[in-house]
Formats: C-alpha cells, sequence, structure tokens
C-alpha cells in the first residue's frame, strides 16, 4: 500500500522564545515596526505579511532554546499526523485544542525533526 501524496507547504507561524515578554513585545512593535495581532499572559502575536510570529515564554524545559519552532498550515490536522506517522516522523503529542476563537478553533499538534527540534501541525477550525 503506498503512502498518499502530502508535503508540507505553507509556513503558517513561527515562534521565538523569549525571556521578558513584555520587553520583546516591545522590541517587535515599536522598535522593528511588526503590526501587533492579539496577547494572551505567556504569548503574543504579530503579522508578518501573511505569516503569524509568535513571541513566547517556552512551555516547558524540551521547547527552550534559542532555535524557532516552524508551525506548518494544515487543511486536516489528524490526517497529517496520520501520514506524517507513517512516514516514521515522531510525534510529540496528539492533535489537541489551543485556543478558542471568535470564528475559529486552532488547533495543534508536535512532532520532532531529525535533530531533535520540535515543529507543530496548525489548523484552523471552523
Amino acid at each position: 500500500m503506498s503512502t498518499p501524496a502530502f508535503g508540507l507547504a505553507q509556513i503558517g507561524q513561527i515562534g521565538v522564545n523569549v525571556r521578558d515578554l513584555d520587553r520583546a513585545v516591545a522590541f517587535y512593535r515599536d522598535a522593528l515596526g511588526l503590526p501587533f495581532l492579539f496577547r494572551t499572559p505567556a504569548l503574543a502575536f504579530f503579522d508578518c505579511g501573511g505569516v503569524r510570529l509568535m513571541l513566547g515564554l517556552p512551555e516547558r524545559a524540551a521547547l527552550d532554546s534559542p532555535s524557532s519552532i516552524l508551525y506548518f498550515t494544515v487543511a486536516d490536522l489528524r490526517a497529517a499526523c496520520a501520514i506524517l506517522a507513517a512516514r516514521g516522523v515522531p510525534a510529540i503529542d496528539e492533535p489537541h485544542l489551543v485556543a478558542k476563537m471568535p470564528d475559529h478553533e486552532l488547533w495543534m499538534a508536535f512532532f520532532a525533526d531529525t535533530e531533535g527540534n520540535t515543529h507543530g501541525l496548525m489548523s484552523e477550525v471552523r
């Protein structure tokens, strides 16, 4: 049985770890002039020409590194996870609800690359 044609192509979000969120928001908003979207207690979001930049305090020790996390946008999160699992990509967690927005739910799942970097899949479900 062959694996369905599937490939990741679009980056929907890039996450950058920060130590002081207030300081980082001021830098990216005021010094760099990036359009500010919204903020939660541990995260802040900016628009970079249609790709979201997420500044965040690391959720857990495994995510605390100076490397960025790539978030790939997919239409069907569960299908994408199943395809990647069939290809031997190690899942870090199962698809889960991250946020309920006014017009959609944001779902994510995370996986590791061959170098131990964490990356995410994200799906906006209307």
